[in-house]
Formats: structure tokens, C-alpha cells, sequence
């Protein structure tokens, strides 16, 4: 491609003409890799994840709001799905907006998009209770809550510490195991 001075330009990978499902594939596959980034928290791949998408996010958000919202009164689900969802976003915002103000070095939609991949957990808990933990009781049904918190807890904060200034890395993780734990206490509570 010639530039407009007579040189050699950059060829740009154009998707406008790529086929649909060849797009949709592309980004199932992409939620798909930072899920497994989750999966592990111990493996944070901090190049995966600063790749934002809010595809998975919004579907986890959407799943645990859908879920928690089933399972409430029949006078009470609009409420509780649109509780869960304001949390999840705003709740997701205000933790990186503390991160930002920490002197994070991170954007603000990689930031949500961190966040809100590491509600995975929580919405896998929402899932067991609703299914299994119904009959087991709820000492179980906390149990595997507080399993979650701690996983989507560590896999967020594993994240953020390495975009934050060692000496405010506590302020910053405070905030997010407050967020992770308003969330838990939705699923215990279902």
C-alpha cells in the first residue's frame, strides 16, 4: 500500500469483509482465553488481559443477575436483576476509579473487564446453589460461596497488584474484596 509521500505504507488487517460466525468465533475464543486466565489466578497473564473486551463480563453479568433474579420472590425479580447488574458495573467502576486514583497504571475498561470476568466464580457458585446447594443446606452453600469469593477475590487482586504501586496495593485490593463480597452475599442469600 503506498502512502501518500510516495512510501511504502502499513498494511491494516481490515474485518469488515471477514464472515460472521468468523468474527463471532474470534470472539468466543477470546473470552475463552481470559476465562482460563481466571480459572488459574495463580497464572495471571497480564498481556492477555490488558486485550479489554466487555463480551464476557456482560455475559457473566447477565448469567448471575439472571440466576440470582429467578430464584427471588415473583414481586422481587426485576429488582434483584437489576440490583445485581448496578452492583456488578458500578461496583466494577468505583474499585477502578480507587485503582486510578492510587496511581494504577491501567485503563479503565481493562480494568471492568478484569473485574467483571472474575465474577466467573461467583456465578458458578450462584449456579451450584440454585441446583445442588438447594438440598444440601446452607452451611454447604456458604462454603462454596466463600471457595468463590476467595478465588474471584484472588484472581482480581492478582491483576490489579501488578498495575498498582507496591506501597497502596493493600488500598487498592480492599475495595475489591468488598465488591466480590457484596456479590457473595447476593448468592448466599438467594
Amino acid at each position: 500500500m503506498a502512502g501518500a509521500g510516495g512510501g511504502v505504507g502499513v498494511m491494516l488487517e481490515s474485518t469488515l469483509d471477514e464472515p460472521v460466525i468468523e468474527t463471532i468465533m474470534r470472539d468466543v475464543r477470546m473470552v475463552g482465553t481470559k476465562m482460563r486466565c481466571v480459572m488459574d489466578p495463580r497464572r495471571v497473564d497480564v498481556a492477555t488481559l490488558k486485550d479489554w473486551d466487555l463480551w464476557g463480563p456482560l455475559l457473566l453479568c447477565l448469567v448471575l443477575a439472571s440466576i440470582l433474579s429467578g430464584s427471588a420472590p415473583a414481586d422481587q425479580k426485576s429488582l434483584v436483576f437489576t440490583s445485581v447488574f448496578i452492583i456488578v458495573w458500578c461496583g466494577s467502576g468505583i474499585v477502578t476509579v480507587n485503582a486510578l486514583l492510587l496511581g494504577g497504571t491501567l485503563s479503565f475498561f481493562q480494568s471492568i473487564c478484569v473485574l467483571g470476568y472474575c465474577i466467573f466464580p461467583l456465578t458458578m457458585a450462584s449456579v451450584f446453589c440454585v441446583t445442588i446447594g438447594a438440598m444440601l443446606g446452607f452451611w454447604i452453600r456458604l462454603l462454596v460461596v466463600v471457595f468463590c469469593f476467595f478465588w474471584a477475590s484472588s484472581a482480581s487482586v492478582g491483576f490489579l497488584s501488578t498495575l498498582v504501586p507496591e506501597n497502596r496495593r493493600a488500598l487498592a485490593a480492599y475495595p475489591v474484596f468488598l465488591f466480590y463480597l457484596s456479590i457473595s452475599w447476593m448468592v448466599v442469600v438467594q
